[in-house]
């Protein structure tokens, strides 16, 4: 294939033809010379030139000198990638009335944000790919951006992109009935609008992919740092017409990713359309600048709410109107409507109560675009309703903890529905409240506060009780059309040497979870953990799967490989009772050897087992079933999630001449159900809070009126160090989901929920001497010196 921009211009002419591997040595170069480099064809570097306007139609592209310039191979437009690549569209079908933008790999007429790559070049080193991609030469007509979410929602309004006719991509709407009666004869109603910036991933490691298209087996290899490879080997197959057993997609250990890896990226499609171009491995990894104008944004969203309570105290209803932006396409396959839609039927999740209404808008707008991340929507809904409830509590006259114990749904209310149509199998909200009361010394710091108020030390508590989502099924994505699997698999085989080998579908992007689905395998079989080798992140070697997001690796991995390994026991166990003329009910595994179940008696090992089974099986009877490889899927199968729960809180103190906030300590008390390894669920609660913390405090992407990102780079763009985070103190309650046998949901996304939240009670708690309050996410210093009066 040929780009029409473009010439492959190789020195050896044989290189990027569709030759044979095996069979490239056999191609003489001369008189009897191996062309060495036929064997493994050099890898290609890619960059993309990109938009300086948030929207503009293109008029021309001239590329002439950029095509003579050193070390370019290709260079390519979006009419060239469109000839490989089918257009896709970011909608679910249970989202009645979405819509969204098609889109390609590149564009062909119009860009839509700024930092859009519009234009690729791939060359021998990626050095020469950016010059070469600077001397390139792109004709733009500027066009009216849509930058602020009210105006894009007029009747007349610009439209962020001309395919759709208007810039609503989702609306929805919930509502129990008579919302407006309950208010007008409420005792108490608290009201607010609340304001949260976006903010990015900023993850230890960038998006990186490598594509490698072999035109003479018809075979895609991609390796990419994605935490979901059997979604993009659908993807790949699908949008560019390979077999789907044709494509391999390698997800090795990616630093981080906080749900910023799941989607889909215009580079990342490109990059496997000019590999197939060039017939060579190309990569492509965005650097900091790129990253912050392409990997996908979150939490954009204003939200205005109210609640009503009675002369008691007790929660009657909410009221809700979410407008949220997500730039100017829905992200695909998972939309960018996710989030919206988790906000709304997360607002009120931990407190009792009947009536509710919420209007929903999802906006599109000539920015980066937004998507699930870290604990989707679960911060918004979980701030919103937390200071609400601080609101109320000062209203009629409670302490903020005593008016969540009064409103709190009961630990013996289970299984219950939220009014939002949520359905809660068992969690521990009281329970997890009296213990962080406890855990807090709650009552002696409402003490220190007063006394240390009198000398002007002006300190807050913030309190935050949550529910997360986990264990999704396929009422998740799955109804809607999406092809993102809710199960998981998992392969074992017990190896010649007596060792275990497991190969699972979900993935690793340092959450731990090869360590925990090693635990697992090795607590059912009776052996060391040292024995089981645990392979993930391979369309190839590992059964195809749901991978790892929303929390789903421990609930839904986890009991995979606890069915897959209770499996390979009853097995290990029968044939051992053929071998040694016993029953397999009177055996037992520990430690690598078969016992007698009674009295422990060593009788045989897991290697001699597998010894007799792999090379002395003529010593068995013809009956015997030597099966020690088995294989086993899981989805779940009872509630639509596994939700969780958990209360926060957050110890502050301000400097009301600076505005600036020192975060003394944060407590979480978190219910994950079952806990297989403390030390991770620990260690990914204390994440969480910093992200959360980053949220409340530091984090936003900031765009100016032409829809120009201000702050991209990490010398304006504030993350948390760890100077600036306090101790994280965390204990646990354990509530295991009765759907599987290992009873664990997720935690992963617990510590960011409710981190911000109880900050933003924190915070405000402390200017309440001042008359004052905030309701805009990060708190900055400005911000908080304007909401007291003093700039």
């Amino acid at each position: 294939m040929n780009a029409p921009l473009g010439t492959l211009d190789r020195p050896n002419s044989y290189i990027g033809r569709s030759v044979s591997r095996p069979n490239a040595k056999r191609l003489l170069a001369g008189r009897g010379r191996y062309v060495t480099d036929l064997v493994l064809p050099r890898m290609l570097h890619a960059a993309f030139l990109r938009s300086p306007y948030a929207h503009a139609r293109i008029v021309s592209i001239d590329v002439a000198e950029a095509r003579a310039m050193p070390g370019v191979r290709l260079i390519a437009t979006g009419a060239d990638l469109a000839k490989l690549c089918k257009p896709w569209s970011g909608t679910l079908d249970h989202f009645k009335g979405m819509k969204s933008a098609p889109q390609l790999p590149l564009p062909l007429e119009e860009v839509l944000w700024a930092g859009q790559a519009v234009v690729a070049v791939v060359a021998d080193t990626r050095a020469q790919a950016e010059d070469a991609a600077e001397a390139i030469a792109v004709e733009f007509e500027e066009l009216a951006p849509v930058v602020d979410v009210d105006a894009a929602r007029e009747p007349d309004a610009d439209r962020a992109a001309v395919a759709v006719p208007d810039n609503l991509c989702f609306g929805s709407r919930l509502d129990t009935g008579g919302i407006d009666e309950i208010f007008a004869g409420a005792a108490h109603v608290v009201e607010e609008e609340f304001h949260f910036g976006r903010h990015t991933a900023v993850t230890l490691e960038p998006r990186a992919i490598l594509a490698d298209w072999d035109a003479s087996e018809g075979k895609l290899t991609v390796h990419h740092a994605t935490q979901t490879p059997y979604q993009f080997q659908d993807l790949y197959s699908r949008h560019y017409g390979i077999p789907e057993a044709s494509v391999r997609v390698v997800a090795p250990d990616i630093g981080g990713s906080f749900g910023m890896k799941l989607h889909v990226y215009h580079e990342d499609m490109a990059v496997v359309g000019l590999s197939m171009l060039c017939g060579r491995p190309v990569k492509f990894v965005a650097d900091r600048i790129e990253s912050f104008v392409s990997d996908i944004h979150a939490r954009d969203h204003r939200v205005r709410a109210r609640m009503a309570l009675d002369a008691e105290g007790t929660i009657l209803a909410m009221d809700v109107d979410d407008v949220t932006a997500i730039g100017p396409f829905s992200t695909y396959p998972r939309t960018s409507a996710v989030e919206g839609n988790q906000v709304i039927r997360l607002m009120g999740a931990p407190y009792r109560f009947d009536s509710y209404r919420a209007e929903l808008s999802v906006v599109f707008q000539n920015k980066v675009q937004t998507s699930q991340y870290r604990a989707v929507g679960h911060p918004i809904a979980c701030a919103v309703t937390e200071r609400l409830v601080d609101m109320a509590a000062a209203r009629a006259g409670f302490d903020p903890v005593s008016l969540r114990e009064r409103n709190l749904i009961p630990d013996d209310a289970y299984p219950c529905t939220s009014p939002t149509g949520y359905q809660f199998e068992a969690l521990s909200h009281r329970k997890s409240l009296a213990r962080l009361k406890t855990l807090m010394g709650y009552d002696a710091l409402r003490a220190e506060q007063a006394a240390l108020r009198q000398h002007g030390i002006h300190r807050g508590i913030g309190i935050a009780s949550f529910v997360e989502i986990s264990n999704p099924s396929p009422a998740f994505y799955g109804i809607g059309g999406a092809r993102i699997s809710a199960q998981d698999g998992a392969v074992l085989a017990v190896t010649p040497s007596g060792e275990v080998r497991c190969q699972i579908s979900v993935t690793e992007q340092g959450q731990g979870t090869e360590t925990i689905i090693g635990q697992i395998v090795a607590d059912q079989l009776g052996i060391a953990r040292e024995q089981v080798r645990v392979i993930t992140g391979d369309t190839e070697n590992t059964p195809h799967g749901g991978a790892t997001w929303a929390c789903r690796g421990a609930g839904i991995g986890g009991e995979t490989a606890l069915q897959a390994a209770r499996k390979l026991r009853d097995n290990v166990l029968s044939l051992a009772a053929t071998i040694l003329q016993a029953r397999p009910g009177d055996l037992d595994m520990r430690d690598g050897v078969v016992v007698d179940r009674l009295s422990g008696m060593e009788r045989i090992s897991l290697a001699e087992i597998a010894r007799i089974a792999y090379f002395r099986s003529d010593t068995l009877p013809k009956d015997a079933s030597a099966q020690l490889t088995v294989a086993h899927h899981h989805a779940p199968q009872g509630y639509p999630f596994a939700f969780t729960n958990g209360v926060q809180g957050c110890h502050v103190e301000l400097d009301v001449e600076t505005g600036f906030v020192k975060i003394l300590k944060h407590w979480v008390v978190e219910d994950c159900g079952r806990i297989i390894n403390p030390l991770l669920v620990d260690e990914q609660v204390r994440g969480g809070v910093v992200q959360g913390l980053g949220a409340a405090f530091f984090e936003e992407c900031r765009y100016d009126e032409n829809g120009q990102l201000t702050n991209g780079s990490l010398a304006d763009y504030l993350v948390p160090m760890a100077c600036e985070m306090p101790d994280i103190v965390i204990a646990h309650i354990e509530t295991p989901t009765a759907d599987t046998a290992l009873g664990a949901k997720g935690c992963g996304e617990a510590g960011t929920a409710a981190a911000s939240a109880a900050a933003l009670n924190a915070v405000n708690d402390a200017m309440a001497p001042f008359g004052a309050s905030i309701a805009q996410i990060p708190m900055t210093p400005t911000r908080l010196l304007r909401a007291l009066g003093t700039i």
